[in-house]
């Protein structure tokens, strides 16, 4: 018998976040066509909206203002690392634009030493 999933994916941000995700997605559908690779927009969107609300929060504005290098590793790891069941990253991947402020109740990202997001924060 299949039990009934409880914990749905988190997609609540505020509108602002909604704006700079949204920001943030033309621009990586747009670095990523450079490149010749075919980003879907509203899955991408969704992706950075999941982790977003889902346990890494993110510094959105610096996110959308980054150099093109340090964006694409937050773009490209996002989209690789997401579970899309959970809204978590996966595979120790924390994004170099992980907002380690946010909120001090919220767990790391799997995987993730103290250390490691103090650096990065």
């Amino acid at each position: 018998m299949q039990t009934a999933k409880t914990d749905a994916v988190n997609f609540e941000v505020s509108r602002e976040d909604r704006l700079l995700i949204d920001k943030i997605t033309g621009r990586a559908v747009r670095l990523f066509a450079r490149h010749g690779i075919e980003l879907d927009g509203l899955s991408f969107m969704m992706d950075v909206t999941a982790c977003h609300a889902n346990g890494c929060p993110l510094r959105l504005a610096e996110f959308a203002e980054a150099d093109d290098t340090n964006f694409a590793h937050d773009a490209g790891g996002i989209r690789r690392h997401i579970d899309r069941e959970t809204g978590k990253l996966t595979g120790c991947f924390l994004p170099r634009f992980y907002d380690s402020t946010a909120d001090s109740k919220q767990p790391l990202p799997v995987g993730v030493r103290v250390a490691e997001a103090r650096d990065n924060g």
